[in-house]
């Protein structure tokens, strides 16, 4: 309850401080804005020969990546003599609610980095510059298509992508091959891996893996959790209802975990060799290495099977020009040579992240194994970016709104509780959620 009550808090005060800053932004609420450059028209004209500081945050980056950082910003500044740059980094957990109050304020950073949920958020409110200003179509092609695309809403590009991350399949290569399937040709769809999941359990008695109930479930099936302006919930279909009961069939199957297992409880089946595969991102290679480690030596990694959207899940973080900025033309160029092929490369190399560029994933850091698990999982989701978009719901209260469906989720595989009539109260509360 005490958790509860500190979250609801928590999303009270964003909310809050976000319609504050919106309406700053927007001139609107009666509030007398003081007198604000405005800035400049970022179209025309060349980047000021003015001196020029640009506030650049980050997200818990420092102390373990300074060298890397610093060595970027002196080689950007002495290629632009009038530009400095002032590199401060906050926790995840406090730069939203910083961003917000220095914006309020009239003390706006110039480039930021945020996650795509929330830049989402920001530019459906106008409080970033639409980046296609300053960008072009060659620039714009150097990103995977569907990752950049996940922060265009209607026409305006509110990001640039910058680091990112997506889930790949592990596999036990013991009980896969006791089953008689082949490892070296892994399922490519869900359908084929609930066949897998099937044969598994018809042969070893293992069941498949396990799940975490999450909104994400929707969206690789490519079922919309809003309309497109984001004013209504827009997942009571048929498509979803069908979603829900396939699931449903797999779980009393006995080929998909009946329970809602998040990556620790997944862990444990994988360990124990309940389960045969782990749907998971990289961080599931240490869990499984120091919990089991004679597991840990008998996976394999391989790319994750599509849904019926035929995408894989990115989370990327990304950087983006706040609309107070006094200076987005500097800005923007400056965001555009940290997320430049160069620079990501380098950056995945110092963090062991992904990156958002094609041409990075061509370096031999991406291309080539030393047979480890950590080497093959690397390959198999650089190799997945190709079809990889984020996964976000776009509004400042979208934490509440994943509850409510996570609960829903819950409700109609785990409680017993009728489908048709779960969604139509999800979809109730979820529109409640957006009018408040």
């Amino acid at each position: 309850m005490r958790r509860n009550r500190k979250g609801m808090k928590l999303t009270c005060l964003t909310v809050l401080l976000l319609a504050m800053f919106i309406s700053a932004c927007s001139g609107g609420g009666g509030t007398a804005e003081p007198a604000d450059p405005k800035p400049a028209d970022p179209g025309k004209g060349e980047v000021s020969s003015e001196p020029v500081t640009l506030k650049f945050w980050t997200i818990a980056l420092q102390p373990k990546f300074n060298d890397y950082f610093n060595k970027l910003i002196t080689e950007y500044e002495a290629a632009h003599e009038n530009v400095t740059i002032e590199w401060q980094d906050y926790p995840y957990d406090a730069i939203t609610q910083k961003l917000l109050t220095s914006s309020a304020s009239n003390t706006s950073p110039d480039v930021v980095n945020l996650n795509t949920e929330f830049a989402n958020q920001m530019g459906t409110k106008g409080a970033l510059v639409d980046l296609n200003e300053y960008l072009t179509a060659e620039e714009k092609a150097e990103y995977f298509d569907g990752i950049f695309d996940s922060t265009v809403l209607g026409d305006k590009a509110y990001a640039l992508p910058w680091y990112t991350g997506t889930e790949v399949l592990f596999m036990n290569k013991k009980i896969v091959e006791a089953a008689g399937l082949d490892p070296a040709s892994p399922p490519q769809t869900r359908e084929e891996l609930a066949d897998w999941a099937r044969t598994v359990k018809e042969k070893t008695g293992k069941m498949g893996y396990a799940l975490n109930l999450v909104t994400k479930l929707l969206t690789i099936d490519g079922i919309p959790i809003l309309n497109e302006d984001k004013s209504a919930a827009a997942f009571n279909t048929p498509e979803m209802a069908a979603t829900v009961e396939n699931l449903k069939k797999l779980m009393d199957e006995g080929l998909i975990v009946k329970e809602d297992s998040d990556l620790g409880k997944q862990v444990q089946f994988y360990s124990a060799e309940q389960t045969a595969f782990v749907l998971a991102g990289p961080t599931f290679i240490n869990f499984i290495k120091t919990s089991a480690p004679e597991i840990y030596e008998n996976t394999v990694a391989v790319s994750l099977p599509t849904g019926k959207a035929g995408l894989r899940l990115s989370n990327s973080m990304d950087l983006v020009v706040p609309s107070k900025s006094k200076h987005p033309k500097e800005a923007a160029e400056f965001a555009k040579f940290i997320t430049n092929a160069e620079n990501q490369t380098a950056f995945s190399k110092e963090a062991n992240t992904l990156p958002s560029t094609k041409k990075s994933v061509e370096d031999p850091f991406f291309t080539e194994s030393d047979g480890s698990l950590e080497a093959e999982a690397k390959l198999a989701s650089s190799q997945s970016l190709d079809k990889a978009t984020d996964h976000m719901v776009g509004v400042p209260n979208a934490s509440d709104i994943n509850s409510a469906l996570a609960r829903g989720l819950q409700d109609m595989l785990l409680n017993g509780k009728e489908i048709q009539a779960t969604l139509k109260s999800m979809e109730t509360e979820v529109n409640n959620i957006l009018k408040q």
